[in-house]
């Protein structure tokens, strides 16, 4: 590292380390310090080899400029102010802190008793500890900015997404090279990209990236917190998901995707820092500005308000607040190329004085921004706070989780009574909770599984819960989960109740993929993955949550090509994910439209809706007369316990001879059946616990 030989009055903006031809100018903001120094650290951060006073500009930004000093350099903040809690103040220039705009994080973090910013076992509001914790805070690291970079994809209304977990998904593949595995290497790697694009898979959705905490509690039981969600250095990649010291690594992984035809989606946590509630460590934002940053209660400032359950909420209210997160977002898609991003507890990001509010600052401004106004924005559409649960109510081009498409399929198909209806309009793209935005059914994020909860093969396997290895005496984790065993709790030999429970699998993701609106796959779901009855693995960084690709060579290959073939049929079919919502009383024959039908090929009525035990309903998709690229589709569905003849449409053309109807997939097969004729003078007859596609054809 060059030496630096002096300071100047640096520039206020950009904010965090900015590197020019002269040095590095460094701008930090706080509104309520006292004093900034910057410290400099030797190229290992072991050794402090400088500390230099910033100066404060009008902007409440302070900064200095450092000649000579190139990337690479390792760096840290010292704020200085008023330890004030019952003020909201917490400054404590004896801990180390990092750069809210650091670009990289040199090692992990490993939280000790130094870290926080009061006494360890007494009272966090009595008085500040005066350890310095700079020998073990990692330390930031200079990096230089990268040209912007051009869109590579025209982003689809409603891609096959593919959650995953960016460390989970290559750990345990044996083609990639052992240091590459767990990273962004791992994830650029060909069998990889292969595998995805094999699958059909056009959006890769990935957990948290960003460098985030190790709680004590957790690396205490031999835990680490797996999923990410604990943010505190939002621009930096989290450590150990690098193979080597290149940032250029995650653009190279990003490049790789893109040119598969795979989006990449980064799931991104600005509700809250990993710093805590007023028990929690000063790493951050805490000893920076804890006032401005956080949203403490108005009565008592020494507490945070905790919207989010996770012990503070960051204030999105205050502008320089809102400006991270702004560019945090732009530098992910602009400067390294991501496609999109998911927000986890996106209701906090909106919340104003009042509550959740669609005319928030953060809808405003990244609707106007020309950058993050032409990404796809995902809503995790619910906190924990008062109002906080927000389905349906997110602005114009965002897309949100819908946990009641979830849980209703889960229903209908273990059999509850009186699912019929909500399960209809689950399948018809929840029109009930986006249409009146004017939105189409892509909004609706569609899933049967998701990180947090069970896995696919769990979701069959386990009636309760089994997260006795999180070391909280199974009280976490969701209790009602809508799940079934058949029987048997747990993994079973029985060849019967293995091919019930597979039955029940193929139903569930046959379900998933010829809804209409956007659908969101679990990683390792197609491979049977399972969890052990822990739906809850968010520390369990072990083979209980990594990717299976073992099973690559056994008998789960079976529902692997079955899973590609069902994303093969929604691909060739664009009645299945049709871009505005279809309707049974439109005239118009111009207009795509569909038709509810029991089983006498009847349009549902009244008395059909409303019988409370029906399981069995079919949904017929007519394209408009003058689409030549489009034919008739029959989904039909029985969830109950037996077979259930169906009489076929006879299609909408007014001819003398029968429609001829072709079976393109029948999920009571493993294989999904062969592609056949069924004539629809024929009854038709479907197999329990099946859902069966088919398509219109001319007869010879």
């Amino acid at each position: 590292m060059t030496q630096p030989q002096l300071t100047l009055l640096g520039q206020d903006a950009p904010l965090g380390a900015t590197v020019t031809d002269d040095g590095v100018n460094f701008a930090l903001f706080s509104a309520h310090a006292e004093r900034v120094e910057l410290c400099l650290f030797d190229d290992e951060g072991e050794r402090q080899t400088h500390c230099l006073p910033l100066q404060r500009h009008d902007s409440q930004v302070w900064t200095t400029f450092v000649p000579g000093l190139r990337p690479g350099a390792r760096y840290g903040y010292r704020v200085h102010g008023p330890w004030a809690p019952a003020q909201g103040h917490r400054f404590n220039p004896n801990k180390l802190l990092l750069d809210p705009y650091a670009r990289r994080v040199d090692r992990p973090l490993e939280l000790g008793d130094v870290h926080f910013g009061y006494r360890m076992g007494g009272d966090p509001n009595a008085g500040p500890d005066t350890r310095d914790s700079a020998a073990v805070m990692p330390k930031c690291v200079v990096v230089e900015a990268r040209k912007p970079r051009e869109r590579r994809l025209r982003r689809k209304p409603a891609p096959v997404i593919y959650e995953a977990h960016l460390r989970g998904l290559t750990k345990l593949h044996p083609a990639i090279e052992a240091g590459q595995r767990g990273t962004f290497a791992g994830l650029a790697a060909a069998p990889v990209v292969d595998y995805l694009r094999a699958l059909g898979i056009e959006a890769l959705q990935l957990l948290p990236v960003q460098y985030a905490a190790r709680e004590r509690a957790l690396s205490e039981r031999g835990l680490a917190n797996y999923w990410g969600y604990n943010s505190v250095a939002f621009f930096a990649p989290a450590a150990g998901y690098l193979a080597g010291d290149d940032t250029e690594e995650i653009c190279r992984a990003v490049d790789a995707l893109q040119e598969a035809g795979i989006e990449v989606i980064l799931d991104v946590a600005f509700n809250h820092s990993g710093e805590g509630d007023e028990f929690g460590p000063t790493l951050c934002f805490r000893g920076i500005d804890n006032r401005s940053y956080y949203r403490l209660d108005s009565q008592h400032p020494q507490r945070y308000v905790n919207d989010t359950g996770c012990g503070n909420t960051l204030d999105l209210r205050h502008p320089r607040v809102l400006q991270l997160v702004m560019d945090c977002l732009r530098y992910w898609a602009g400067e390294i190329g991501v496609d999109g991003f998911r927000f986890d507890l996106a209701t906090t990001l909106a919340r104003t004085c009042h509550g959740f509010d669609e005319g928030a600052s953060f809808f405003d401004v990244l609707r106007q921004d020309p950058i993050l106004s032409r990404v796809r924005l995902i809503a995790e559409p619910w906190d924990v706070g008062p109002g906080g649960y927000q389905l349906g109510n997110f602005p114009s081009g965002w897309q949100e989780w819908n946990d009641q498409y979830r849980d209703t399929m889960r229903r209908f198909w273990r059999g509850d009574h009186g699912q019929i209806g909500d399960f209809a309009r689950c399948l018809h793209g929840s029109s009930d909770l986006f249409e009146s935005e004017d939105r189409g059914p892509a909004a609706s994020i569609n899933f049967i599984t998701c990180h947090d909860g069970f896995t696919l093969t769990d979701l069959v396997s386990y009636c309760e819960r089994h997260n006795e290895a999180n070391g909280e005496n199974n009280r976490d984790g969701q209790r009602e989960n809508y799940s079934q065993n058949f029987g048997v709790e747990g993994p079973s030999t029985s060849p019967p109740l293995r091919a019930r429970r597979d039955r029940q699998r193929r139903a569930f993701m046959t379900t998933l993929l010829l809804s209409q609106g956007t659908p969101m796959l679990l990683s390792g779901d197609e491979l049977g993955r399972t969890q052990r009855g822990n739906n809850n693995a968010y520390c369990q960084d072990n083979e209980l949550s990594w990717h299976p690709w073992d099973a690559l060579g056994g008998e789960e290959l079976s529902f692997l090509k079955y899973v590609a073939r069902l994303i093969e049929l929604r691909r060739r079919h664009s009645l299945l994910r049709w871009p505005r919502y279809l309707r049974g009383d439109d005239a118009d024959r111009r207009r795509a439209r569909c038709v509810w039908l029991n089983h006498h090929a009847q349009p549902m009525n009244d008395h059909d809706w409303r019988e409370n035990p029906l399981a069995h309903l079919g949904l017929h998709l007519l394209p408009a007369d003058d689409d030549p690229n489009d034919r008739e589709l029959l989904l039909l569905f029985n969830a109950s316990r037996q077979n259930i003849p169906f009489r076929l449409p006879r299609g909408a053309e007014a001819t003398a001879s029968p429609a001829v109807w072709q079976l393109q997939i029948d999920s009571s097969f493993e294989d999904g059946g062969p592609v056949r004729t069924v004539n629809a003078d024929n009854t038709f007859m479907l197999a329990a616990c099946c859902v069966c596609l088919l398509e219109r054809r001319a007869k010879d």
